[in-house]
């Protein structure tokens, strides 16, 4: 009854596992000590009291001493529980709560710690988050609260961490190659046309080619059977003025004026 049995809250099959347990601070059971002390006496007046009316300070101070062993108790059994994937508090002792949280959703961490707090090393959490969950909002007394803040910030790192390298998983492995940086643009060096300092290279003469018809072929043809004859006879081949070119093309590179 007086045990929270954090184990059971862990989600196991996921890997889950509890990073820090926070109890509260023993000043969080001062006055309910006090409370405890102060029916205990009043539970001796029995003794010094008539004997008609002896259950008057025994029925008070059996209340009052009972209540304050509830609240002890439930102090007691109050927990909060950082783990490598949220934050919940078990609370309660008949009725149990509990609140969770998961990481990415905590905005802002609050530490407030009162001079009192400061001197017996104790302090309260304030949680920011986009849901605003009442029940992980404040967490009071809070032992060595800022070791516990830098611990909660570090489980905040490596879960983002994580969560970059599972969707790195989700692309097969792939390695996600971060946005390069913008270069900056290539110079452009922009000149005058109208200046002289500039000077361009000669435009060279284009000469105007002459244009076939469409009956050179058939005269190339005749041109070329009349040389295998005369090779065939021992006849010397008549010179060509032209070397021959099947596809009468001109293969010569052309300039074109700038």
């Amino acid at each position: 009854m007086f045990d929270p049995r954090i184990d059971k809250h862990l989600i196991t099959d996921q890997g889950e596992h509890v990073v820090d347990e926070v109890r509260k601070h023993w000043a969080a059971t001062v006055s309910a000590v006090l409370e405890m002390f102060g029916g205990i006496v009043v539970l001796l007046f029995s003794f010094f009291v008539p004997a008609q009316a002896w259950w008057v300070p025994a029925l008070l101070g059996a209340a009052v001493t009972g209540h304050a062993i509830w609240r002890y108790f439930e102090q007691h059994t109050d927990r909060f529980v950082i783990t490598n994937m949220r934050v919940f508090r078990v609370h309660g002792i008949l009725s149990q709560r509990i609140a969770t949280m998961p990481l990415a959703r905590i905005l802002d961490i609050s530490v407030y710690k009162p001079v009192v707090g400061r001197v017996f090393g104790y302090g309260h959490f304030v949680f920011e988050s986009a849901a605003q969950e009442q029940g992980l909002r404040e967490i009071r007394y809070v032992g060595d609260p800022d070791e516990r803040g830098l611990t909660i910030q570090r489980v905040i790192q490596q879960a983002g961490l994580r969560g970059a390298a599972g969707r790195a998983d989700q692309f097969g492995g792939a390695h996600i190659v971060p946005p390069m940086a913008a270069q900056p643009a290539a110079s452009v060096t922009t000149t005058d046309v109208g200046r002289d300092d500039n000077p361009t290279a000669p435009v060279p003469d284009v000469r105007p080619v002459a244009t076939s018809s469409g009956w050179d072929w058939l005269a190339d043809a005749q041109r070329r059977e009349d040389e295998r004859l005369a090779q065939l006879r021992g006849e010397p081949a008549a010179p060509s003025e032209t070397p021959f070119d099947p596809d009468r093309t001109n293969t010569a590179p052309i300039q074109l004026p700038r």
